[in-house]
C-alpha cells in the first residue's frame, strides 16, 4: 500500500502545477458554471482515476520505461508513433512552460528578478533528473500532501468566515469565461489535458511497479486525491466568489486572507508543484530518447539549458501556444485508453480495470 500512495502521491504532483494550485484553471474549466461546477468535478474525478488506473496498470504489466511502450499498444504502431513524437515534444513545452511559471511566481511573489527564478527552477531540476528514478518519485511525491493540508486550512478558514451561499455563486458564474460552453464538457476537456500533461510520468512511474493490482490501485487513488484537492479549491473561490473570479490567482488571495505568511507559504508551495511538474516534464522527455545511464547526466544538463533558453520567450504566450494542442493530444489519449478497456470488457471475461495487453504491436 505504501507503494500505491507515492504513485498517487506523484501523479497529482506531476499534474498540480501553478494554474492547479492558484486556482486559476479550476475557476476557468469550474467555478464558472456555478453549482454545476460541483457535478463537473466528481465526473473529472472519476475519469482520472480510471486513466490513472488504467495506465499505471498497463504500464506495469510492460515494465514501461517510456510512454512509446504505451502508446503502441494503445493506438497501433502508425498513430502511436505519430502521437509519440508530438507528445515527447509537447512534454518538453510544458517543461518550458513550467521554468517561465516559476520566474513569473519569484518576480510577483518576491520582487526578484524572474530569470533569477527560472535559473534557479532549472538547475534544481537538473540535479534532481540525476537521481534514480525511485528517489525521483519519493521526492515528487513528498510535495503533495503539503499542499493538501495548506488547501484545508485555507478553505476551512474561508468557509467559516464567509460560508456558501448558492444563490450568491449561480449570481456571479459566467459561462461566458468557461473553458467550455457546459459543465459536463468542461470537465471532460480538463481531465483531457491534465492526461496529456500527466501521461508520460505515470506510465514511467507505474513501469517501476512488479505488482500491477498495486500500480492500478495508486492510479484510483491519485485520481480520487486530485477530485478532493478539485472540490476543496472550487469550494474556497465559492465563498466569496464576487472578488475571486476577479483574481489571476484566487488561493493567494484566499490565503493572503488568513495572513500574508499564509500567503508566502502557499506561493512557496506552488513553486515547489511547479518544480514537481518541471522535473516530470523533463525527465519523461529525456527518457524517452535516452536511457538511464551513461550518456544520460549529458542530456538533461542540455534538455534544461535549452529549455531555459526558451523560457524568455515567455509564461503567458508559451501558455497560449503549447495548451490548447496538448488538450488535443488528450483527448487521442483519453478515447485510446477508454476504447481499449471497452475491447476488454466486450471480448474476455477480465475483470474492471484490465487493459489488453499485444506485444506483438511492439516488435
Amino acid at each position: 500500500m505504501k507503494k500505491s500512495i507515492y504513485l498517487a502521491g506523484a501523479f497529482v504532483g506531476v499534474i498540480v502545477g501553478a494554474g492547479f494550485g492558484s486556482g486559476q484553471e479550476i475557476l476557468q474549466f469550474f467555478t464558472n458554471f456555478g453549482m454545476y461546477s460541483i457535478p463537473a468535478i466528481l465526473l473529472s474525478t472519476v475519469l482520472f482515476a480510471f486513466i490513472g488506473m488504467q495506465v499505471a496498470q498497463l504500464s506495469s504489466h510492460l515494465q514501461a520505461t517510456s510512454h512509446k511502450e504505451i502508446i503502441t499498444v494503445l493506438c497501433g504502431r502508425v498513430l502511436g508513433n505519430a502521437l509519440d513524437i508530438v507528445l515527447s515534444f509537447f512534454l518538453f513545452g510544458v517543461g518550458v512552460i513550467m521554468i517561465a511559471g516559476a520566474g513569473s511566481i519569484v518576480e510577483q511573489q518576491f520582487g526578484i528578478p524572474a530569470f533569477i527564478g527560472a535559473l534557479g527552477m532549472t538547475i534544481i531540476a537538473v540535479l534532481t533528473m540525476l537521481l534514480k528514478i525511485e528517489r525521483i518519485i519519493g521526492i515528487i511525491s513528498s510535495i503533495t500532501p503539503f499542499l493538501l493540508i495548506i488547501v484545508i486550512v485555507i478553505v476551512a478558514y474561508a468557509l467559516m468566515k464567509n460560508g456558501i451561499n448558492p444563490d450568491e455563486v449561480n449570481h456571479y458564474a459566467d459561462v461566458t469565461k468557461a473553458s467550455a460552453s457546459n459543465w459536463m464538457m468542461s470537465g471532460l476537456l480538463y481531465v483531457s489535458f491534465n492526461v496529456a500533461v500527466g501521461f508520460s510520468m505515470l506510465s514511467v512511474i507505474g513501469g517501476t511497479f512488479k505488482d500491477k493490482k498495486q500500480a492500478g490501485v495508486g492510479g484510483i487513488i491519485g485520481g480520487i486525491l486530485l477530485g478532493v484537492l478539485l472540490l476543496l479549491i472550487n469550494a474556497g473561490m465559492m465563498t466569496n466568489f464576487a472578488v475571486t473570479q476577479k483574481m489571476d490567482m484566487p488561493t493567494l488571495y484566499l490565503a493572503n486572507n488568513i495572513s500574508p505568511i499564509v500567503g508566502h507559504l502557499l506561493s512557496i508551495i506552488l513553486l515547489a508543484m511547479i518544480y514537481n511538474t518541471c522535473v516530470g516534464m523533463f525527465y519523461s522527455f529525456t527518457v524517452r530518447f535516452v536511457p538511464q545511464g551513461r550518456y544520460f547526466g549529458i542530456s538533461v544538463s542540455a534538455v534544461g539549458l535549452i529549455g531555459f533558453a526558451l523560457s524568455f520567450a515567455g509564461f503567458t504566450t508559451l501558455v497560449n501556444t503549447v495548451y490548447p494542442i496538448m488538450g488535443y493530444v488528450g483527448f487521442v489519449l483519453l478515447a485510446s485508453v477508454t476504447w481499449s478497456w471497452i475491447r476488454s470488457t466486450h471480448h474476455a471475461p477480465l475483470p474492471i480495470g484490465s487493459i489488453p495487453v499485444h506485444p506483438q504491436k511492439l516488435d
